[in-house]
């Protein structure tokens, strides 16, 4: 069979790869094709557009890229036309992805969608048009099933969170070249130089404040060594790493985290954390208008109560930052609330077993019955 597969931006690189990989073993003539990233090729398949070319964040900053947005559409319907797969498999990244899924559909041409937008957030009314153009949708969060049955009527699968099985294999990997002496406080900034920019230099400042712990920053991929120089010139104690966002955060005793996949990354390895978001004025203004949700982490989310800290916008200050990372370091029972949530989440994304696995076999399945 042919697959044609698209992720955005590095946690659907992540995910692509594993089920990629899933994929080969479930269809070992498999012919993939991909918009992705470098896990994506490594996996086996051959790479069209990589994420970097395609990742833009908030409001404003997708409005100001459009022109590059719309190109990269058409490019990308050339190229499906060119391949003839058997299947589009789409991996999250809304914005792109659904109009590449309605206009595939429109081609007579399978399509799956693995990571369901987010729409129980907002843009609630997609999911008429989802239904109408989307084949097969598998979802990670054990709520999404309830959400799209109880509100929509649609029955989809879910197959539990791909993450759990990544960190968990980590987990098992021994650490051979510590970090540091000292207690280590991972920052993870996120993976787009905009949002970087945004949040690094507060959790810098914050640093100050701890001595005795030693503070090291995720390097995206992708991000040149360069962007990071600029900004950490003023804190020569602090670490740079790079490829090495889970060996760092196996070290870590506690973490200050961009808002999205890291949130649950950290949580899965176990780790305190604090939960930070800032975006630009106008893409900030605009999003609380829109979107209807509790929380902006997924541990809270997932766990439906606020049992990790958030600091949005003007909250993510040094001074809100600094006495939440102190009661993470110095605050046992705070530790160990943590602790106890983190195990009920894991056993909760967990239940569906290996879920690149659990995909992969759901996908071919129906795509043998289709054709």
């Amino acid at each position: 069979m042919r697959y044609y597969v698209i992720a955005g931006e590095a946690s659907g690189d992540l995910h692509g790869s594993n089920l990629i990989a899933a994929l080969r073993v479930q269809d070992p003539q498999a012919v993939i094709r991909c918009w992705g990233g470098d896990k994506m090729q490594a996996a086996g398949a051959t790479l069209v557009k990589h994420y970097r070319e395609l990742a833009f964040m908030g409001f404003a900053e997708v409005i100001k890229n459009l022109p590059t947005i719309l190109r990269n559409l058409r490019f990308c319907k050339q190229d499906i036309v060119s391949f003839r797969p058997d299947v589009l498999i789409c991996i999250d990244y809304p914005g792109f992805n659904l109009r590449i899924a309605k206009w595939a559909h429109a081609k007579n041409i399978r399509v799956v969608y693995y990571i369901a937008p987010q729409v129980w957030a907002w843009k609630e009314n997609r999911v008429k048009e989802m239904k109408k153009t989307i084949d097969q949708l598998l979802v990670i969060l054990p709520f999404e099933k309830d959400f799209f049955a109880t509100r929509w009527q649609w029955n989809v699968d879910y197959v539990g969170h791909p993450l759990v099985q990544v960190i968990d294999t980590a987990r098992q990997v021994p650490v051979t070249a510590p970090l540091s002496d000292k207690p280590i406080v991972a920052l993870l900034p996120g993976s787009r130089q905009q949002e970087i920019a945004k949040k690094l230099p507060v959790m810098l400042q914050v640093s100050r404040s701890f001595p005795d712990h030693q503070f090291v920053v995720a390097k995206a991929p992708g991000t040149s060594d360069a962007f990071y120089a600029n900004l950490l010139a003023a804190y020569p104690s602090v670490k740079l790493v790079s490829d090495q966002t889970y060996a760092l955060l196996r070290q870590a005793s506690a973490a200050l985290v961009t808002s999205g996949t890291a949130t649950l990354e950290t949580a899965l390895f176990g780790v305190p954390q604090v939960v930070c978001y800032k975006g630009s004025w106008l893409s900030y203004q605009i999003g609380k208008r829109l979107v209807k949700v509790k929380f902006i982490s997924l541990v809270n989310l997932i766990m439906n109560k606020a049992l990790v800290t958030e600091l949005i916008q003007d909250e993510l200050n040094i001074t809100s930052l600094t006495t939440a990372l102190r009661e993470l370091l110095y605050d046992k029972s705070k530790r160990s609330q943590l602790e106890q949530a983190y195990a009920q989440l894991h056993q909760l994304l967990s239940e569906s077993g290996n879920a690149s696995k659990q995909a992969a076999y759901l996908i071919v399945t129906q795509l043998k019955r289709s054709v």
